[in-house]
């Protein structure tokens, strides 16, 4: 049976390329050639890094207790990795993917094969380059199906589909981010926002760039839903029909009902849809949530929803999106996702904790003689702009290898003040530094990212590599530690790998450290996380050999 899935993503995505081998072997292998391709929208053709050629790229089809195999061969002229987001990668950080963070880069001309098994884990997650801006255009989906013979816990749906939101520059986007560095200002916003890679209708010369699926009246269809764009949280719907929100981050959820949904960078999102409308033309819909005074790319994606018999002559019925500030709508929505919470699937919170952390968010200006304005934007976590190394993380680690790091990020803001209060301008002192925390194996965490009005308040989406973790509490202004973890829920908290941080507001998580190895924790906008709004965690080696640190491969990158 997981061979005769993966022959059907292969029908599905005729750029898909692995090698097939019997079912009891549960082992994918694939094959990811990361090149320079000829891409046209809106009108414009430029070059840019693809895999395969395919914009997104191909999908990776699994079976939970799969074993995958994915050769990655750089012929593009950047260095770069893959991050297979959402993977836990147990004991196995060399296969994670964030460059100089687990791994070097892969050199132009080499390869380096990412070799990981998938465990506990079935639904939806995805792939992307980690470094640069290059995954704007150097991503794609990852679908796990469950174990043979376990069914979904919610109806089963007659066909499922992919949708990856993402973004398009006409110009090219490593030289965007460049010209935006060296001024010191954010990089120019994108052109476009896409629905499997296609801009829709709505652009110039997308006639033939609009992704559409034939439906069937009367039939249920799975969506699995990826946001990949780089900077944008995405408000998503389809026109006259309601979703049933089944699982998010590859994790199931408690099924509600919903008009739209609201989807982060890196997050993923599965909903049901029955087809139970007039046979007609309808339009999928992505454009920008946000909620603070920001310019973002407000242009609308669209895709159709085309029941079967109907002529493309008929003009697809426009959504109704929330408007583009409409945090209500976000409040109330990530409020309604819950944890199954069933003895097959449990919520397993933990209820005792042996670290608390605070970390704040700010955005700063630092001096910049060579900028635009003399100054350069940045962003820290407290007061910690983070400095990437030359040396990968995990590697120095492992190796012993000193100079590299330091274990000593605080565990709070070494400066208290009212985070979410009036404007400030103020630095507070940022220092800048490679400073990490180092974690106990098998302790309890809890994490409270409190947004700050740090030049602005803005949504954060922050994404922990290595872990899932539960969203305990969420709330606006500023977190009371004597009050608010009274109102924590550690009931059926939703499971998932990113969060969203409110505008001014925070978001509280908790995991256990039971994945020894070096994890990034980051915000998932692109624009904020080359700012420095990152840090990792040393997860220390638990007792016995089989909570340690695997050995690396042997074609493990150099720097």
């Amino acid at each position: 049976m997981a061979t005769r899935t993966t022959l059907l993503g292969v029908l599905a995505f005729g750029f898909l390329c692995f090698i097939c081998l019997p079912a009891e072997a549960a082992l994918k292998k694939y094959q990811f050639d990361v090149k320079v391709s000829n891409v046209s929208r809106l009108c414009h053709a430029k070059q840019m890094v693809t895999v395969n050629g395919g914009f997104p790229g191909p999908t990776i089809y699994a079976r939970e207790g799969d074993r995958v195999q994915i050769n990655v061969t750089n012929y593009a002229q950047y260095n770069l990795s893959i991050h297979w987001h959402g993977l836990k990668q147990y004991r196995n950080g060399w296969a994670d993917g964030p460059a100089y963070i687990t791994q070097c880069p892969i050199q132009t001309g080499n390869s380096y094969v990412y070799d990981f098994n998938v465990t506990g884990q079935r639904g939806t997650l995805w792939w992307h380059a980690h470094i640069l801006w290059l995954r704007a255009t150097v991503y794609g989906a990852i679908v796990i199906m469950p174990q043979q013979g376990t069914p979904f816990p919610f109806p089963q749906p007659d066909r499922e589909e992919v949708l990856v939101l993402g973004e398009w520059w006409n110009a090219d986007v490593e030289a965007v981010e460049k010209q935006g560095n060296a001024l010191g200002i954010p990089p120019n916003m994108s052109d476009a926002h896409t629905i499997n890679g296609k801009p829709g209708p709505l652009f110039p010369c997308s006639e033939k760039y609009t992704f559409a699926m034939e439906v069937e009246k009367g039939k249920t269809y799975l969506l699995r839903i990826i946001n990949a764009a780089l900077n944008d949280e995405l408000f998503f719907a389809l026109a006259n029909h309601t979703f049933t929100v089944v699982e998010i981050d590859a994790v199931y959820t408690k099924p509600f009902s919903t008009e739209a949904i609201l989807i982060a960078p890196g997050q993923t999102t599965n909903v049901l849809v029955r087809a139970n409308q007039v046979p007609g033309r309808y339009f999928m819909a992505a454009r920008a949530f946000m909620d603070a005074p920001i310019s973002v790319d407000n242009k609308t994606a669209t895709a159709i929803f085309q029941y079967k018999g109907i002529p493309e002559t008929v003009l697809p019925k426009p959504p109704t999106l929330p408007a583009q500030n409409d945090s209500d709508f976000a409040l109330s929505y990530n409020s309604k996702l819950k944890s199954l919470n069933t003895p097959k699937y449990p919520a397993n919170v933990p209820l005792n904790v042996d670290r608390h952390l605070l970390f704040t968010v700010g955005l700063g200006i630092n001096p910049c003689p060579t900028c635009l304005n003399g100054t350069r934007l940045t962003a820290s976590l407290n007061n910690i702009s983070f400095i990437m190394p030359q040396t990968a993380l995990l590697q120095s680690h492992y190796f012993n290898i000193k100079g590299v790091y330091t274990p000593d990020f605080p565990d709070k803001p070494p400066t208290p003040f009212n985070f979410t209060g009036a404007p400030l301008t103020a630095n507070l002192r940022t220092n800048v530094g490679t400073r990490i925390s180092k974690i106990a194996f098998n302790s309890t965490v809890e994490i409270v990212v409190q947004d700050t009005n740090l030049l602005s308040v803005e949504s954060h989406p922050f994404h922990l590599h290595g872990y899932n973790f539960f969203v305990v509490g969420t709330g606006i202004g500023n977190f009371d530690p004597k009050k608010d973890p009274a109102k924590y829920n550690l009931i059926d908290p939703i499971e998932r790998n990113t969060v969203g941080v409110p505008t001014g507001g925070w978001t509280a998580i908790r995991f256990r450290a039971d994945n020894p190895g070096v994890w990034f924790f980051h915000c998932h906008l692109e624009l904020h996380t080359g700012w420095g709004l990152k840090t990792a965690f040393l997860v220390e080696d638990g007792p016995g050999s089989d909570h340690n640190v695997l050995p690396p491969p042997k074609d493990l990158p150099t720097c």
